[in-house]
């Protein structure tokens, strides 16, 4: 028996595509981050906000939400 093993004749796979995608995904997060960021809502006359300013007040109400129930004078 021949010990060799002959060597396969197999399609390698193509390379880069995961650093292709993971650019693109980036891309696409600071694209957004920065639209996000400098994109006013105007909810009222006198209320305008961007959504990073809107992420933070939503999470300082549930912030504080916790505070109050853990000041709770109840056992």
């Amino acid at each position: 028996m021949n010990s060799m093993k002959t060597p396969r004749s197999r399609a390698r796979a193509p390379r880069g595509q995961a650093m292709v995608e993971y650019s693109i995904l980036n891309w696409v997060l600071v694209v957004a981050l920065i639209i996000g960021a400098s994109v006013k809502i105007r909810w009222t006359d006198d209320v305008q906000s961007n959504v990073i300013d809107l992420f933070m007040q939503s999470y300082q109400i549930y912030y504080d939400s916790f505070y109050f129930v853990l000041n709770l004078p109840f056992p």
